[in-house]
């Protein structure tokens, strides 16, 4: 199912990598916020929201090697931020859509108002299709649910498209194999 959802999701605009382990997906994390230059600068930090992944993790460690990151998610802080990375819970393999019980506001400002969405999820985390989804989650027990599909987009009447006008510019999703001490 990974490979039907990387297709639909990259059919969309979304960028889609696959990592064995969580260690490889942070350190790609990492790097790719170096490469995009987080910094400590208004509109160029970066936001995390709490999340499983990043349970035994050392934050301060990661905000030192990225001056700029901030685990303390805010509406003035996602605002400013270049990157917001959040956890999804499921992903949508027939329309490359991401899923998430966004209840926490913190979830919701790292995922929509950055210029650079990161979402990240386990690959065991990929369903079929929206009745396999409403199988594992039901609207009833959950407050608020997102589904993320693509970057942000809208077309005016005259259908000229512009990407970024009500959410990030970009989304970039990584499926992580394994996640070693992370439950969800």
């Amino acid at each position: 199912m990974y490979e039907q959802f990387r297709a639909r999701a990259n059919g969309v605009g979304a960028e889609v990598y696959r990592f064995k382990t969580r260690d490889e997906s942070l350190e790609f994390v990492l790097q790719l916020m170096q490469q995009e230059g987080v910094t400590r600068a208004p509109g160029f930090s970066a936001i995390w929201a709490a999340c499983p992944f990043l349970a035994g993790i050392d934050l301060a460690q990661l905000t030192e090697r990225i001056p700029g990151l901030s685990f303390d998610v805010n509406c003035e802080a996602a605002a400013q931020a270049l990157v917001g990375i959040t956890e999804m819970d499921w992903a949508v393999a027939d329309t490359g859509s991401l899923v998430a019980d966004q209840s926490a506001i913190e979830q919701r400002l790292a995922s929509t108002l950055p210029v650079i969405h990161i979402a990240l999820i386990r690959t065991d985390r990929i369903v079929a299709d929206k009745t396999a989804l409403f199988q594992r989650i039901t609207p009833k027990t959950s407050r608020y649910i997102a589904f993320i599909t693509g970057p942000s987009r809208t077309a005016d009447i005259e259908r000229v498209l512009t990407i970024g006008v009500h959410g990030p510019k970009r989304l970039v999703i990584l499926f992580i194999d394994e996640m070693e001490g992370v439950d969800k």
